[in-house]
């Protein structure tokens, strides 16, 4: 997961190349939804399990990228609360999978300025997952350069579960008032409260659903919906989706005049 030092070219829509500093804008937080691992290898006529390993491969690719252009925050949805539910031998192939690239990737995370961080019903994990988690986040703590987020057992219902259960205590044990709640008190109560929303959300596979990720995060978010499956994920397709985020107009609710102050 070298991150390398070069500018390259990246394929627009058009076929036409351009250099990665043409980029207009960089989104500071990019989440995405990593699909299609299994329907590339039922293609192939390969165990599930092998799409998920070649799928491991574009997420070195796709942090690599993030961290040179300079996304701030990069969160990846690699295990749903729903996929526990999954035949039981394409399960512990993943965390088989988890436990390896955990023990793998640690010292280029350091060596690249990555803090590792993970979200979700971590407590559902087996031990060894578990662990090593607890361990490259410890170590990865002081990284500035960009928080790599796994959203791991994760479920965007179940986070906002867990927020108002929080929500709940505090106000049965008098240090809130009903009233006293925001958006800014349910921000805070949810996994990462200090991880600005996602400005650009991309899913693979041409599936249009968000699938219980990030509920209350992609509020504004841009998406961008890909038709490759993951492992064909490109590093020319992910520059594509960036290429779309950026001449989108984000107006947040206000009108045109307004963001443009006319």
């Amino acid at each position: 997961m070298a991150i390398p030092g070069a500018e390259g070219d990246i394929a627009t829509t058009t076929g036409h190349r351009e250099p990665v500093s043409a980029l207009k804008i960089v989104p500071r937080h990019v989440a995405i939804i990593m699909d299609g691992n299994g329907r590339w290898a039922k293609k192939r006529f390969l165990p599930r399990v092998e799409g998920h390993r070649n799928g491991a491969k574009t997420v070195r690719m796709v942090v690599e990228e993030s961290r040179r252009i300079g996304v701030r925050y990069l969160t990846l949805f690699a295990f749903s609360t729903e996929n526990w539910r999954r035949p039981e031998e394409e399960v512990g192939g993943l965390m088989s999978l988890f436990v390896q690239h955990l023990e793998s990737e640690l010292d280029v995370l350091l060596k690249n300025g990555i803090r590792l961080r993970a979200m979700g019903d971590l407590s559902r994990l087996p031990p060894s997952v578990r662990e090593l988690l607890r361990r490259n986040e410890e170590r990865t703590k002081d990284m500035t350069g960009m928080d790599l987020i796994l959203a791991i057992s994760y479920g965007g219902r179940d986070e906002l579960v867990q927020a108002v259960r929080k929500l709940g205590r505090d106000i049965q044990s008098g240090k809130l008032a009903p009233e006293a709640i925001t958006e800014k008190v349910v921000s805070g109560s949810l996994y990462l409260p200090d991880v600005p929303d996602p400005d650009l959300l991309i899913r693979t596979s041409d599936e249009t659903r968000i699938s219980n990720f990030l509920l209350w995060q992609l509020a504004y978010s841009e998406i961008v919906v890909s038709p490759l499956l993951w492992p064909e994920f490109s590093r020319d397709e992910f520059y594509r989706c960036l290429h779309v985020f950026a001449g989108r107009n984000r107006r947040f609710g206000l009108t045109q005049e307004q963001v443009s102050g006319s």
